[in-house]
């Protein structure tokens, strides 16, 4: 309890320290001319005080990772952040992105496909009710060659388009790219947004292992052919209460006895691979940014930006 304590007052201190040196910067007035109107001067702060709050994220993130085996939406770094003064405010939220299925993973680094990852990301969609054929498509977008699979697409394909275009051969970058897989439109990308990823926990590593404290429900279902609904929600309940500390933790909830020994190996419990997204707003002005970072042993890695 008094980690937990001394963890949440670093979080107030880190925030306020950040807030207070923003108001010193914006009340000397140096980012902007003073012939420039309010609303571009808004504008700047908004963006400038919205990346701020990323810098303050990545600064709890690191902290946690340095002082536990695992995370869990039950830290004090799950629970969102706000300040609010009388020109603004700032609010910071934290996910964790190791809890989701990398989907890059379907495929090895050397271009073979991982038929167990495979397996994994089919049962998913099963589950959601989308078709097998967009395993199929990512993987051709992802390996090197030009052979199609049955459900999915190569350049061929592609370059057909009214507006043509390659096949990725490489990793996708942001899950916005899906979009330009085939089979994949706005529908079938909301319905996966909460159960995919395209960041791995290791770069490089072909195989991304699942964090089991941030992973929702319908994911933990579909790890392991043993796996089932009643199986996956007793691993929310357990979790409920208190985070699993190690993988072989889970061995011990009833029922997982043998399951949870075959998910040894490609489950987690603490994740690499955050989102970051920072609200700042100066009077009506509202800037946004989200950012993806990976954390290992040396410093933050910055995998996705963007601000709105």
């Amino acid at each position: 309890m008094k980690g937990e304590q001394g963890f949440a007052l670093v979080i107030t201190l880190v925030v306020t320290a950040l807030l207070v040196a923003l108001t010193t910067e914006f009340i000397q007035d140096v980012f902007v001319e003073t012939s420039l109107s309010h609303s571009f001067a808004d504008a700047q702060q908004a963006s400038l005080i919205a990346a701020s709050g990323v810098d303050g994220a990545v600064k709890v993130i690191r902290l946690a990772l340095d002082t536990q085996d695992y995370t869990s939406p039950l830290d004090p770094w799950a629970v969102p952040q706000a300040i609010e003064d009388e020109r603004g405010s700032l609010t910071v939220g934290i996910s964790d992105e190791s809890g989701k299925l990398d989907i890059n993973s379907l495929v090895f680094p050397n271009g073979t496909v991982n038929e167990e990852y495979y397996a994994t990301a089919r049962r998913l969609m099963d589950r959601l009710g989308l078709p097998y054929a967009l395993c199929d498509a990512v993987a051709d977008w992802i390996d090197a060659d030009d052979s199609q699979r049955s459900g999915g697409a190569e350049s061929g394909f592609y370059r057909a388009l009214p507006t043509p275009y390659s096949a990725k051969n490489g990793p996708l970058e942001s899950y916005e790219e899906l979009r330009m897989v085939a089979g994949f439109n706005e529908t079938n990308l909301r319905k996966l947004n909460p159960f995919i990823t395209v960041y791995p926990d290791v770069a490089g590593s072909g195989l991304s292992k699942v964090n089991v404290n941030a992973a929702p429900a319908e994911l933990l279902a579909v790890l392991h052919e043993g796996m089932n609904n009643d199986l996956a929600a007793r691993i929310v309940e357990y979790r409920r209460k208190t985070p699993i500390r190690s993988p072989a933790e889970i061995t011990g909830i009833a029922g997982l006895e043998s399951v949870g020994i075959a998910l040894q190996g490609k489950i987690s419990v603490k994740g690499s691979v955050f989102r970051i997204q920072s609200r700042a707003q100066v009077r009506d002005t509202v800037r946004i940014v989200e950012a993806v970072v990976r954390f290992d042993s040396t410093q933050p890695k910055v995998l996705y930006w963007r601000e709105l």
